[in-house]
């Protein structure tokens, strides 16, 4: 019976020979393919709800984001913690430079909107000691508002918000974050396919060689689809701690490298995530901006008041006091929309100052496996059943070309 056996394998050499290759290539493209799914597309592309596909990850964009904030703001760092680090005299000394070039502007522009004449018949000598003082006066300004919002900070600003808010838009940057972070764990995934699908296509040679029944084609076709995916997913996790099994150790492929995966998300995070200008964009236009926006204006309108004593008098009487007013809302409105470009010269030192990067990463570094495993193991998941699908379906039509096509005279 052996020489039977080894007759037919001799005889048919290359077409037993191409069943472990195949199995190999469809182990590894199904794999590549499930990882691509993940990402690509980051738009819906076909007709909703059914036909089409995006990508899982852009696709749970919010929730991606809301589980990346729940491990920042749970162990990482925290939105007081950040606006403890900076200082307000530092930030005021940043600052001024800037925000001084910016009085003289700001006030011709709101005066020539509302009194170009009177504007211009002032003496120059009155106009530079309203510019004097508005600047005079400036670091002191940003001092109370730093103060109040220290003080005032949860009631101002919303740090988890702001992340899923940057996360949800861009989902470009919410792939980069879980593919670098995750990129040796992607790339064994796709090796991995080629890997177990050999070994498969082994098994199946040596049983073909015996049983040459046509089932067996499709069967391990999807068979080999869905285990190749499946086993991978499990071999990146698990086991979470380090076991010992003879002289080996085990352990999940992503939670060996925690102390890599640190610093690449202490990189990442804080250099797309919680930059200074996000953080700044944050409380302007984040949920609380109206209360911050109400906090700079009350500031800036008190300064516009004790800053223009000289000129004041004779402003309201010849324009009314009803049009002060509004030359004043106006000027808040105007250093508001500059605010964030203002702000751009302190990122140097807010970024020495907060140290978000080192922060991050030495914190992570110390999550215990199951607070570092929802690192990245939501993006696999959500929708982990659909790749798994995919893949044994893609493996089946294999299986049942081979059947048709390569085997047809079995």
């Amino acid at each position: 019976m052996m020489e039977a056996v080894l007759k037919e394998f001799l005889d048919n050499l290359w077409l037993y020979l191409s069943m472990p290759i195949i199995s190999g290539l469809v182990g590894y493209v199904t794999n590549v393919i499930a990882i691509k799914m993940m990402f690509q597309p980051l738009e819906f592309v076909g007709k909703p709800p059914l036909l089409g596909w995006q990508g899982i990850i852009p696709r749970r964009a919010a929730k991606m984001a809301a589980i990346s904030v729940e491990t920042i703001t749970s162990h990482l760092i925290t939105q007081e913690e950040i606006f403890a680090r900076l200082d307000a005299d530092k930030v005021a000394d940043e600052l001024e430079p800037a925000l001084n070039d910016l009085v003289d502007e700001i006030v011709d522009q709101v005066m020539l909107e509302y009194e170009p004449g009177l504007w211009e018949a002032l003496p120059q000598i009155v106009k530079r000691k309203i510019y004097e003082r508005v600047k005079r006066d400036a670091p002191r300004l940003i001092n109370d508002i730093m103060a109040q919002l220290k003080l005032n900070i949860s009631q101002m600003y919303d740090l988890e918000d702001m992340v899923v808010t940057k996360l949800s838009q861009d989902k470009a940057l919410l792939n980069k974050i879980f593919l670098e972070v995750g990129n040796a764990e992607f790339r064994f995934i796709g090796r991995s396919g080629l890997y177990f699908g050999l070994m498969f296509g082994l098994v199946q040679m040596l049983v073909w060689l015996f049983f040459q029944q046509g089932w067996l084609l499709p069967a391990f076709g999807l068979l080999v689809g869905y285990a190749t995916n499946a086993i991978a997913l499990q071999m990146i996790f698990k086991p979470k701690e380090m076991i010992r099994v003879g002289p080996f150790t085990v352990q999940g492929l992503f939670m060996k490298r925690q102390k890599e995966v640190a610093r690449d998300y202490g990189r990442l995070v804080s250099s797309y995530v919680l930059t200074p200008a996000n953080i700044v964009e944050g409380i302007l236009k984040g949920p609380y901006s109206d209360k911050v926006f109400d906090m700079i204006g009350r500031h800036v309108q008190r300064a516009v008041d004790e800053q223009t004593t000289i000129a004041k008098p004779f402003v309201t009487f010849a324009v009314g006091t009803q049009t002060y007013r509004n030359m004043k809302a106006c000027a808040v409105q105007r250093l508001i929309a500059k605010l964030p470009t203002t702000l751009k010269h302190i990122e140097t030192y807010a970024d020495e100052a907060l140290d978000l990067e080192n922060t991050l990463s030495t914190r992570l570094q110390s999550l215990k496996p199951d607070e570092f495993e929802g690192m990245l193991r939501p993006a696999f998941e959500q929708d982990e059943w659909i790749l798994i699908a995919v893949g044994a379906a893609l493996g089946l039509a294999v299986g049942v070309f081979q059947l048709l096509v390569m085997f047809s005279g079995y």
